[in-house]
């Protein structure tokens, strides 16, 4: 299916001088019969102006499609601007984002990225990040190297280096390791996945391919399914958005909470509660001190929602035998896992 002009969004200033977004849903939009929600939460399929003065104006959804540490670097080094506002970050992103979204000047849809990386280029872009690292590139961004930077994408969240490759069986997520990791992290990401698939929870697939002395970890995309006329994608929301949560604060993030708001989004939510539940166990388990909201999602391909598979599962190198922290409240004694 062709990509549609779902709404439109507007980012201005209310009077005090805050931050203000409005949404609506086109009226064209509204009268498809295959128009769905773009967020189950702040901005269900209706008619009404939705308006916003959290996140600096940007709704949930749409921060969640947007560049995170990574690739607002990316960015950043490749515009020569320190900063920029949020909806230039947003346009400034290639298509590769996660979820379903695209974002535009014009009432047209821009163009779909029909290109992408090849697997076969991993030690190219392994080298690109090893030098945004490090601070390696040059200023100029007219420079060769910076326009490269292209290559290495700038929409899938986290803070570590990483693009978007593809070959014969989809799209992946290339996670590359840094100069001054512990350990060996791709290695050890992939290991949790493997061990979590093993005691029954539903993961995202993953491989780890050797490149130039170093190993890289792809990250099968579950938001994207490959068919004859290029890839169906999956509207995607984070747990961050479900919670109405801020990642500057960690006062609402709870899986108390969120198993509750899945319970009113999802289609399965006795069989989400459960998945979710198993995830809790595993994080305490393995010491998964990074088990944020961002770290959680809920896909839909068509109508209805489900939580997505389990990503990020990475092991905290340093945890005090007495006491195990999540990163979420998980009961009565807030984040202690016990």
């Amino acid at each position: 299916m062709s990509a549609v002009t779902a709404g439109k969004f507007v980012l201005t200033k209310n009077t005090r001088g805050d931050a203000l977004g409005r949404y609506v849903y086109g009226r064209s939009y509204l009268e498809n019969p295959h128009a769905v929600e773009i967020d189950p939460v702040e901005l269900r399929l209706s008619a009404r102006t939705y308006e916003t003065v959290r996140l600096n104006g940007v709704f949930g959804a749409l921060r969640d499609a947007g560049p995170d540490t990574w690739g607002r670097r990316v960015i950043e080094k490749r515009t020569g601007q320190a900063r920029l506002g949020e909806l230039d970050y947003l346009l400034e992103s290639p298509d590769d984002r996660a979820g379903a979204l695209g974002f535009g000047l014009n009432k047209v849809p821009p163009a779909p990225r029909r290109k992408f990386n090849r697997t076969l280029d991993l030690e190219k872009l392994q080298r690109l990040a090893d030098a945004l690292v490090k601070d390696e590139l040059p200023d100029d961004p007219e420079a060769p190297q910076v326009q490269d930077l292209l290559l290495l994408g700038t929409s899938m969240g986290g803070e570590r280096p990483k693009a978007v490759v593809q070959d014969d069986d989809g799209l992946w997520v290339a996670k590359f390791n840094r100069a001054d990791d512990r350990w060996n992290n791709t290695r050890v990401e992939h290991a949790m996945l493997r061990l979590a698939r093993e005691c029954g929870i539903t993961t995202a697939e993953s491989r780890v391919e050797p490149v130039g002395g170093k190993d890289v970890l792809l990250i099968k995309r579950f938001d994207r399914e490959k068919t004859q006329k290029g890839y169906a994608r999956s509207r995607m929301v984070s747990g961050l958005t479900i919670l109405r949560a801020d990642e500057a604060s960690a006062r609402n993030w709870s899986y108390v909470i969120l198993v509750e708001e899945l319970r009113r989004i999802v289609a399965d939510a006795r069989g989400d509660a459960r998945e979710l539940f198993r995830r809790v166990c595993f994080n305490a388990l393995i010491s998964n001190l990074d088990d944020h909201p961002r770290n959680h999602a809920v896909i839909a391909r068509e109508k209805d929602w489900k939580l997505s598979p389990a990503y990020d599962l990475t092991p905290s190198p340093v945890v005090a035998q007495e006491r195990r922290d999540l990163a979420m409240d998980c009961g009565d004694q807030g984040r202690y896992a016990n």
